[in-house]
């Protein structure tokens, strides 16, 4: 039997979890990881931010003076591990054999389910739109 494995990884996770949460949010350029005038670090950034250059570890002071209309979040780490939660729950419903990475990310051993829930593309498929409904 050939082995089966899925990666996913729920890339820009705390800022897609506070996006969820303030619909207004959605489009803009969010960084979590705290206030730009105090010390500390990008822990997340949206896509839209990252078109400035802002990636994780980057210093907050230097995140907002590349985009100073960012909107900086403190973040939530119980929102996050809750959100994390369902996450893993969605995907140990495909199979038993789940190892998290972190919060946002798992490698998935899907060897012997195609005959039930079909090739693995399709099973990805499936555990994506799951994921975009119900988180």
């Amino acid at each position: 039997m050939i082995q089966r494995f899925l990666h996913v990884d729920l890339d820009a996770f705390f800022v897609s979890v506070e996006q969820a949460i303030d619909h207004t949010l959605r489009g803009k350029p969010v960084v979590v990881g705290g206030d730009p005038n105090r010390r500390g670090v990008v822990a997340c950034a949206s896509y839209e931010a990252r078109v400035y250059g802002l990636r994780a570890g980057m210093s907050l002071s230097v995140a907002q003076r590349l985009c100073p209309y960012a909107i900086f979040l403190r973040g939530d780490f119980s929102r996050y591990r809750n959100a994390s939660a369902k996450f893993l729950d969605i995907l140990a419903e495909f199979t038993p054999d789940v190892e998290p990475l972190g919060l946002e990310e798992a490698f998935l051993d899907l060897t012997g389910f195609e005959p039930i829930y079909g090739p693995v593309r399709e099973t990805a498929l499936r555990i994506k739109r799951r994921i975009q409904r119900e988180l």
